[in-house]
């Protein structure tokens, strides 16, 4: 079974390689077309929920050692 910290890990990582893939596409000359800004768009929720998994595996955790 995934934990959420590790899906949140995989999850931030692909928001940072779709920057990357905007940033490329940027300096290629394509401008801030739609591609540019869909890839920015996938890369934030990305990041997002990357960032919301992260704590709430440590939220968990923190119930867990109350008990």
């Amino acid at each position: 079974m995934r934990t959420p910290l590790f899906t949140g890990i995989i999850s931030l990582l692909f928001g940072f390689v779709f920057i990357y893939f905007a940033i490329i596409n940027l300096q290629n000359g394509g401008g801030w077309g739609f591609l540019t800004i869909f890839i920015l768009i996938f890369a934030t929720f990305d990041i997002g929920g990357g960032i919301k998994l992260i704590a709430m595996h440590y939220r968990m955790k923190k119930k867990e050692d109350k008990k």
